[in-house]
């Protein structure tokens, strides 16, 4: 027991701290460089710059860091599932006891990995109509400004300028930008975006872009297909040319493009067409107008004398008009003279036919004094047979007045409401009666008193009040 103690006693002691950055030395010391092979998995880019990642095959995972100063240096753009090679050395984190790989240098694993990054790229922008037809912008004619984004040095800026002056100068905006590595592709979407509100600063803006660079490998080209430049050109409000590389190059850059040169040479030519072509069009448009009218007026001339043949002369042509107008005065003449003649004629009977107004007024008063003895002697006459016809209808009177029948011993009895009686039976008993003689005189009783009358008056017809019963009757 006692041999067992002391033997463990003989192992040194370390602090957690000590056993940590003793591993953390030993590790850096074995493994100070190395050169490491795998998919890119987890990648996060950190507020700071930093990119925090891990590496992984199929047996195992190592987690990755990239610091900010170099990722600003690497060539390709960390992203998700991408295969590649990286230069770094082995260290830990103390403080979770993890160890991990810092990158220094970053490349592809291969062209195919490359490849299958660009084709996954590709259908995933397309899924988004980056690249449909309707997007696509017709070329103007002949712009006036081309705004050209590529490197300010080299051969591509030479040949657009060379072949534009060529075929047609046009005035020609360069914006200066990297083509490869770090940050190109950043500089290449802002020279795109920057020329669409270049006019906000008093400059011309372009018609016409060209997006251009020279031939290089894959991975030279890789700036191209960026996602950052794709949408770029995809939502240029300029029609865009792309020429990037050579012939059997192409890039993403292409299919967002409104059109796609093979090379910068021949994005100048898709620019503006051939000055001379044009100047020669031009002459042979203007030959074939000037023959097309001399033809038609040549046509037109040949027609206006056919129709002029089958006219005849115009001047025998208006001497029958003449000798018709002629003839068309003399009718009129005639006419009118003979209308004036006939008005007159009227006239003169219409003169003929009236009187002196004194004459008219002594016939007048003739005729007026003539009526009124007429009426004179009408009057006379209807007033004596009008009196003629009172006295006959007097006559009848006096010949129909009850008055004579009473004087012929006849008398009219009426009843208190002064009706005549006319049959005794629609008498009642105590009714009073009236009875009128030839004197005038009325005599009032009362129906079955059996007593003399009392009372007479001298007004015929006149009602009487109801009698006393001293009244006596008269039945």
């Amino acid at each position: 027991m006692t041999n067992s103690s002391h033997s463990y006693s003989n192992v040194p002691e370390f602090s957690v701290g000590d056993l940590a950055n003793s591993l953390k030395r030993t590790i850096e010391d074995q493994y100070g460089r190395v050169r490491v092979r795998g998919e890119l998995s987890r990648v996060s880019i950190a507020g700071s710059g930093h990119m925090y990642s891990s590496l992984k095959d199929e047996n195992a995972v190592i987690d990755a860091v990239c610091w900010k100063g170099v990722m600003s240096k690497l060539e390709i753009k960390p992203e998700e599932g991408l295969e590649v090679i990286v230069t770094g050395r082995v260290t830990t984190y103390p403080q979770r006891s993890n160890y991990q790989l810092v990158i220094e240098t970053m490349e592809l694993a291969g062209e195919g990995a490359l490849l299958k990054m660009l084709e996954e790229r590709k259908k995933r922008l397309m899924a988004e109509g980056l690249f449909a037809p309707e997007r696509k912008k017709k070329l103007p004619f002949l712009p006036k400004t081309i705004g050209v984004v590529t490197s300010p040095t080299g051969a591509v800026i030479r040949d657009i300028l060379h072949r534009l002056n060529d075929r047609f100068p046009r005035h020609v905006l360069v914006w200066p930008v990297l083509v490869q590595g770090q940050g190109a592709a950043e500089q290449v979407a802002q020279a795109i975006e920057g020329f669409q509100s270049i006019d906000e600063h008093g400059i011309a803006r372009p018609d016409l872009l060209i997006v251009a660079r020279g031939g290089g490998s894959l991975e030279d080209l890789m700036p191209f297909n960026e996602e950052v430049v794709v949408r770029a050109v995809a939502n240029s409000a300029i029609p865009v040319i792309s020429a990037v590389g050579h012939e059997t190059d192409t890039t993403l850059c292409d299919y967002a493009a409104d059109e796609r040169a093979p090379t910068p040479t021949g994005a100048a030519e898709r620019a503006v067409p051939v000055r001379a072509d044009l100047q020669a069009q031009i002459l042979d448009l203007d030959y074939r107008l000037k023959t097309t009218a001399l033809r038609m007026v040549e046509q037109r001339s040949e027609r206006v004398s056919s129709f002029a043949a089958r006219l005849g002369d115009p001047s025998r042509i208006l001497e029958g008009y003449i000798q018709r107008v002629d003839h068309l005065g003399e009718r009129i003449s005639g006419v009118f003279t003979h209308y004036l003649a006939a008005k007159k004629e009227r006239l003169m009977h219409g003169a003929a036919s009236l009187r002196a107004p004194e004459l008219q007024i002594k016939e007048a008063n003739y005729s007026l004094q003539r009526v009124s003895e007429k009426l004179e002697n009408l009057k006379e006459k209807l007033l004596s047979d009008k009196q003629v016809n009172v006295s006959h209808a007097a006559k009848m009177l006096e010949a129909y007045s009850f008055k004579n029948v009473l004087a012929r011993g006849y008398s009219v009895v009426r009843d208190e409401n002064g009706a005549v009686i006319q049959n005794p039976a629609h008498l009642q008993a105590g009714e009073i009666i009236s009875i009128e003689f030839k004197d005038n005189v009325v005599h009032q009783a009362s129906i079955g008193s059996g007593h003399k009358p009392v009372k007479t008056k001298k007004a015929p017809q006149t009602r009487t009040a109801k009698p006393s019963a001293d009244q006596q009757s008269l039945f």
